[in-house]
């Protein structure tokens, strides 16, 4: 089975395209599902690593500010927890998916622009994480697309969650306190993606709650 994370950055485009085509229209929903999940896995996993190099040279900061409360999708009303997301249909659980992922469209290009020149010694490693990071959640996002074709779900909502920053700041401390915010904010959103779509897969293969 073909896998988005392995794909080469070299010719971004064709790589773009080749991702997507992961998700062709000929795959049954189980299939979609499972490689959704695939991927949102592979995205929490480089943003904990993206998350990680920037604790080893600025933990104490970075850590003392972040405060969940202030992230952007904040205010997003998601479950808690796997049991009361298991409660909520599928069609309302797919919209939270897509309503948090498309919330990270814009910062995610902030944290790409900046990561090319962070003032932090891991500065290279975070910016092709970074910039790898989006590209994934790109891909994901014409993945969900297509799920929502395949459940018809087209009639769900999706919140707008408005992003506002425009910078991380000026000086290196604010610029490094800002962009470890961020990245911890989208850490633990793209926990709840991936648990969510873990859920959807769950219940479109009819296993019982206490085996998800």
């Amino acid at each position: 089975m073909a896998r988005c994370c392995k794909c080469p950055r070299l010719h971004l485009a064709v790589t773009v395209l080749a991702c997507v085509l992961v998700f062709t229209e000929g795959v049954n929903l189980n299939d979609l599902l499972d490689r959704a999940s695939q991927l949102s896995d592979k995205m929490h996993s480089l943003s904990t690593s993206l998350t990680n190099d920037l604790d080893s040279h600025f933990s104490s900061v970075g850590g003392k500010l972040m405060r969940p409360s202030m992230c952007h999708t904040s205010s997003l009303q998601i479950p808690n927890d796997k049991d009361q997301a298991l409660s909520v249909p599928e069609g309302e659980l797919l919209s939270l998916v897509r309503s948090l992922l498309m919330a990270w469209s814009d910062p995610l290009a902030l944290l790409s622009s900046e990561a090319t020149s962070l003032p932090h010694p891991e500065r290279n490693s975070i910016n092709t994480k970074t910039r790898e990071l989006q590209d994934h959640t790109s891909t994901l996002g014409a993945g969900l697309d297509r799920l929502v074709r395949k459940m018809g779900s087209s009639s769900e909502s999706l919140s707008s969650l408005p992003f506002n920053g425009n910078d991380l700041g000026q000086d290196n401390v604010s610029r490094l306190v800002n962009f470890h915010f961020l990245l911890s904010c989208f850490r633990r959103d793209s926990h709840k993606i991936d648990s969510f779509l873990k859920v959807l897969r769950c219940r479109a293969a009819k296993m019982l709650p206490d085996m998800c």
